[in-house]
């Protein structure tokens, strides 16, 4: 992803209380009745509880596989058990090959990963993040890791382990709604500062613009989506994203307020962050409202956390309280709707 910021990536329970534990009482005298009133039921619902530690070891074997860059071999390993393993929580597996150009020129033999539960509900929530890692360590400290690939723990497998956690849940028990899980692929593919091509624009989310030009149904709707992206990291703070902002502000408050209701302000802040290239862009040009979930350090140059395009994105920089925040939220918002 990019960054545009600093103005420059059921059950249901009675509640009734009348004439000690009686639910109704007419009660005459002479020529008056009294009667109790019922109050309106409230209905309470069975959310999941996410297993950080699921999502992190899901983490793990991504990050097992080596760089997820494609056209190599540790890509398409991945690429076989992200697939894998949606379908062994049930989900109905779609993998979309897609042949994508990237910013030199090189055609990138992309993998968009589609997770399809209770395929016949037309109601349906999409959840998404990239599973690629980045080619280009750019943003690294050391100018001589800028050409190195980027093992990409944070950005890139947490999103993903966060949503095979849920996938797993999901598979065990099945909300009112349908849930797409889409895994897109050449994400961070984007044109580095040192290229020596003309700039190209939308050089990033290429697995993305391909699925919205090709989605896997066709006319394919969802009520709104939710992208996950660098939802693991230490010391995560989750700022009010600008474009998730204009295009689907109500999602943002949706979600965000959830989270504090479950005690998880702490990360999900109600400051505004920065506006970001990422894959939520696309899917709303699509019509699909949709936010992005993602970590925003206002203290950094890029905007992002400090291991963000380095060398470092590595499991040492995770968090499983970040996970648990993120995850449990989602999991509350999609068990609600």
């Amino acid at each position: 992803m990019s960054i545009n910021m600093f103005n420059r990536k059921r059950m249901f329970v009675p509640l009734l209380c009348v004439a000690g534990l009686l639910l109704f009482q007419l009660v005459s005298c002479k020529n008056k009745t009294v009667s109790s009133s019922v109050q309106e039921s409230v209905p309470v619902v069975d959310v999941p509880v996410f297993n950080a530690d699921s999502a992190y070891a899901y983490m793990q074997k991504q990050v097992d596989f080596g760089y997820r860059i494609p056209n190599t071999p540790e890509h398409l390993a991945t690429a076989s058990y992200l697939a894998s393993e949606l379908n062994r929580h049930g989900a109905e597996v779609q993998v979309q090959d897609a042949d994508v150009v990237a910013f030199d020129g090189t055609v990138l033999h992309a993998k968009n990963i589609i997770g399809i539960f209770s395929p016949e509900k037309t109601d349906r929530i999409l959840l998404f993040a990239h599973w690629d890692s980045r080619p280009f360590a750019d943003n690294d400290p050391d100018e001589e890791n800028h050409r190195k690939p980027v093992l990409g723990a944070n950005d890139g497998a947490s999103g993903v382990g966060a949503l095979l956690e849920i996938a797993r849940q999901i598979g065990m028990k099945s909300p009112q709604v349908g849930v797409d899980i889409i895994f897109f692929d050449a994400e961070d593919y984007g044109q580095p500062y040192f290229s020596t091509h003309s700039e190209v624009q939308d050089s990033w989310a290429l697995g993305t613009q391909y699925w919205v030009r090709r989605p896997h149904r066709p006319g394919y709707r969802a009520r709104f989506g939710i992208l996950l992206d660098m939802v693991g990291g230490e010391n995560a703070v989750f700022a009010r994203e600008k474009a998730s902002l204009q295009y689907a502000p109500g999602i943002v408050d949706k979600v965000w307020k959830k989270a504090q209701s479950l005690g998880y302000g702490k990360y999900f802040s109600d400051n505004e962050g920065g506006y970001i290239i990422d894959d939520h862009v696309y899917v709303n040009k699509m019509g699909i409202p949709s936010i992005d979930i993602i970590q925003y350090d206002a203290s950094s140059d890029s905007g992002f956390n400090p291991q963000w395009h380095t060398v470092h994105d590595t499991m040492d920089h995770i968090d499983k309280e970040t996970l648990k925040a993120v995850g449990q939220t989602v999991l509350a918002v999609i068990y609600n709707e």
